[in-house]
């Protein structure tokens, strides 16, 4: 039976290479972590029945993005965002125990109709999974994912494209 959420003392031993083995997939460190835990990740489910993940970070005045995007004016880069969905992409191929080092391939479409400001608590990311694909010993996944900061839809992305090579 495969785990199905993890903590953030997990998530920085995945960063570590300490989840999946040497060589597999990795999760970026912090600052680059973007989630704090992840609260289900399940190979059944999700909008297309191919796989659920869903993540939370907790929106703090001291993310070090705020800071510097922009000056007076704080907002989480949109791009970190989707970062993020690549990387929720990208660990739940390795969670399958597909081996490889992760990358990402792209992105179809990326909506942005709102943002992650100091005043709001939790982002929360739902990555739907739509097709695994092993061409050559590669493993590939591509999926649709959603950031709601609070209870509000934020970001839609569609067709994220997670490779891992060995």
């Amino acid at each position: 039976m495969k785990k199905n959420s993890f903590t953030y003392n997990e998530l920085i031993s995945c960063g570590n290479g300490e989840l999946f083995g040497p060589g597999n997939a990795k999760l970026p460190l912090p600052p680059m972590l973007m989630f704090d835990r992840i609260t289900e990740i399940n190979d059944a489910g999700g909008a297309f029945n191919k796989g659920i993940i869903k993540a939370e970070l907790d929106i703090k005045d001291d993310l070090w993005f705020f800071d510097c995007h922009f000056k007076g004016d704080p907002v989480m880069p949109g791009c970190l965002g989707l970062d993020a969905m690549w990387q929720l992409v990208g660990f739940y191929l390795g969670w399958l125990g597909n081996p490889g080092k992760g990358r990402a391939l792209g992105v179809s479409t990326v909506k942005f109709t709102g943002e992650v400001l100091k005043s709001v608590k939790k982002a929360t990311y739902i990555i739907d999974m739509k097709k695994i694909m092993s061409p050559g010993g590669t493993s590939v996944g591509l999926a649709n994912g959603l950031l709601f900061a609070g209870d509000k839809k934020i970001y839609s992305a569609e067709n994220l494209k997670v490779g891992l090579f060995k």
